[in-house]
C-alpha cells in the first residue's frame, strides 16, 4: 500500500463522514479548528494527515481514530 493510496483512502473516510452528517466543508472546518482549504486538501488526498488532526476528525465524529486504517488491516 503506497503512500497515495493511503491519503486518498483517508480522505474518502473524511468526506464521506462529513456528508452523512450534512455539513460543508467550511462547517467541518470551524468544528475541528483548521481551515477549509486544508479539509479540502485532506479529502482530495493532497495532504499527509497528521495523527493530530486524525484525532480531532475522530473525536469530532465520535468514532475510534482506527477507523480512518480500517481499511488497511
Amino acid at each position: 500500500m503506497g503512500i497515495r493510496k493511503l491519503r486518498n483512502e483517508i480522505g474518502r473516510k473524511v468526506k464521506n463522514l462529513r456528508l452523512e452528517k450534512g455539513l460543508s466543508q467550511e462547517k467541518l472546518a470551524e468544528y475541528v479548528d483548521m481551515s477549509r482549504e486544508h479539509i479540502s486538501c485532506i479529502e482530495r488526498g493532497k495532504h499527509l494527515v497528521t495523527i493530530e488532526t486524525l484525532y480531532k476528525l475522530a473525536k469530532y465524529f465520535d468514532i475510534d481514530i482506527k477507523y480512518f486504517f480500517s481499511y488497511f488491516e
